[in-house]
């Protein structure tokens, strides 16, 4: 059995300040073997921003894997945006921009979704799908084949977001490469679909998470997912902050059976 902490949209530079101390406690409590964190580290990819982010990733007790946002790329200096947009990424969070960790019954695979030229939608180009499909392919067969990126490639029914152009294709090739779970954000909504097919073959799990941090809510709390990995099943819980207690509490739970690829809730 092994346990993924999935974190997004930390927004530091737009952060609630009040959340971090409980945030870290939740996180490290939970005794995970890694967290993975889909990307928008920041508010406006400053270097102050970004050095919070490595003051919060440094606190973190496992190991951390993180994919960057577009929030992540500076829109509001055009230069550096076209001519050196990971620069800030690279030198406080991590060179590796499709990172992969391996874990005893998992390997999770970073893939980078955003777009510096088209900074909202982000881009799946061949070539990013290719390099995934790689990695994911020389996964051994016992092991969950997890998928980080910030952009979802199944949004639902009710955001307003434009999705990722091709991001059905991307996801077919994907599914067919053997992909178990994607882990994205991007939305500020937290979702966990059934599992999704491909034209081509496959099916894996969609899990969103919210903002952990933001202050930008859309309605929704701030959350983020625990992933509970065994052999023959996915448990995926949603901890989500109330403010009554000033704490982070699992208010759902989901059980993936990856047998009969099914989908119900988890039983106490």
């Amino acid at each position: 059995m092994s346990r993924i902490v999935h974190l997004s949209d930390l927004h530091f530079g737009k952060d609630r300040p009040d959340l971090l101390e409980p945030l870290l406690d939740a996180v490290n409590r939970l005794s995970a073997d890694m967290v993975a964190i889909s990307g928008d580290l920041t508010q406006r990819a400053r270097a102050t921003e970004f050095a919070s982010a490595r003051r919060f990733i440094d606190r973190v007790e496992a190991p951390v894997l993180c994919v960057p946002g577009n929030h992540d790329v500076p829109i509001h200096r055009p230069l550096t945006r076209f001519f050196l947009p990971w620069r800030y990424f690279k030198k406080f969070i991590a060179r590796d921009l499709t990172p992969i960790h391996e874990g005893e019954d998992y390997t999770v695979i970073g893939v980078n979704t955003v777009d510096p030229l088209s900074w909202q939608t982000g881009r799946m180009s061949d070539r990013r799908i290719r390099k995934a499909c790689r990695a994911l392919e020389g996964v051994d067969d016992h092991k969950a084949r997890i998928l980080v990126a910030h952009h979802p490639l199944n949004h639902p029914q009710e955001t307003k977001k434009r999705p990722i152009p091709g991001a059905d294709r991307a996801l077919n090739k994907l599914l067919a490469c053997g992909a178990d779970l994607v882990l994205s954000g991007h939305l500020h909504t937290w979702h966990v679909g059934e599992f999704a097919r491909g034209e081509e073959g496959g099916a894996a799990v969609q899990l969103h998470a919210g903002t952990s941090l933001s202050s930008r809510l859309r309605g929704e709390p701030n959350d983020f997912n625990l992933i509970d990995i065994s052999p023959d099943y996915f448990e995926i819980s949603r901890i989500a902050y109330a403010d009554e207690t000033r704490t982070f509490e699992t208010t759902e739970t989901r059980h993936f059976d990856r047998v009969s690829q099914t989908v119900q809730p988890a039983t106490d």
